[in-house]
């Protein structure tokens, strides 16, 4: 049995997964602990070795390599983590560590590129677009990022920075980014940027499922200029990401991809943007929810 094990490193859980195969991925193991990560870099480390030993304990088996996904990315030339929303991460040598600690191979990419892997490979783009061989995937959440799959494989580029669209410049209103600029796509469209604009607006803090809610019911005002702003942002972004990649689908995925409003009103506003006669462009709901980014990994 060629099995394949993957952990996702969350910001609040670490999940692991056993899977019988690439071409046969059911999970034979699922568990899940506390990511914990306000305990510091080492704590993390532990976790997962935590994880990956209960694992074994309960399969009976010992993987030949790990794959691994990460808030963030490996430096190519360096080696070490950067642009990790689990700040502790960042200019420390993960994947060195992680083998030395493990004692096996590790492959790790960004959680967003695992999402999109997973989704290519085994979820909705395999299921509506089999021919596909560009995906884009998009993480509309806390944050806002992005994963480019290229025949089946990820795509990270020379910098490891491939598909991070969230860091592109979008409107000034967004003010600054923990990145240091200001105006970012994720300062725009993040749930908690769409939660805090709503805050500004009306005086009120509110979920965005609720803000979502309160637009469609038609009685706060606030709540409607929240969801036009996500509506009309969401369209001059994404269309950039297709002006210049051109995937053959986009799969949606993180908290505010569930949006359904984005795959109608948002599709509409894109096309605006589009620099085609037409547009071909597909939006794709994601199929395999929050176990994409730990399915993903084991594909590594």
């Amino acid at each position: 049995m060629d099995l394949h094990w993957g952990i996702d490193l969350g910001g609040t859980k670490i999940e692991g997964v056993v899977l019988e195969g690439a071409d046969n991925p059911r999970p034979l193991k699922r568990l899940r602990v506390p990511t914990e990560r306000d305990k510091g870099y080492q704590h993390i480390l532990g976790q997962i070795s935590k994880l990956l030993e209960v694992l074994i304990a309960e399969t009976g088996v010992k993987p030949d390599q790990l794959g691994v996904a990460m808030p963030g990315v490996l430096d190519p030339i360096l080696q070490t983590v950067k642009n990790s929303n689990t700040i502790v991460m960042n200019g420390m040598p993960f994947k060195k560590d992680l083998e030395q600690l493990l004692n096996l191979p590790i492959v790790v990419a960004n959680d967003a590129n695992c999402f999109a892997v997973a989704e290519a490979n085994m979820g909705v783009v395999k299921e509506r677009v089999p021919d596909a061989k560009s995906v884009f995937g998009v993480i509309m959440g806390s944050g806002v990022g992005g994963g480019i799959v290229i025949n089946g494989k990820p795509l990270t580029g020379r910098q490891g920075i491939a598909g991070e669209w969230g860091h592109n410049f979008l409107h000034e209103s967004g003010g600054l980014c923990y990145c240091g600029k200001t105006g970012c796509v994720e300062t725009v469209i993040s749930g908690k940027s769409l939660e805090r604009f709503y805050y500004e607006t009306s005086g009120e803090k509110l979920l965005l499922e609720n803000i979502v809610e309160n637009h469609l019911e038609g009685n706060d005002e606030a709540a409607t200029k929240t969801i036009n702003r996500l509506i009309k942002f969401f369209g001059k972004g994404i269309a950039n990401v297709i002006n210049i990649l051109d995937p053959d689908a986009i799969v949606l995925g993180g908290g505010v991809g569930n949006i359904d409003l984005l795959y109608t009103e948002g599709v509409e506003e894109v096309k605006k943007h589009v620099f085609n006669n037409r547009f071909d462009s597909v939006f794709l709901k994601p199929k395999l929810g929050d176990s994409a980014g730990v399915f993903g990994a084991a594909l590594l």
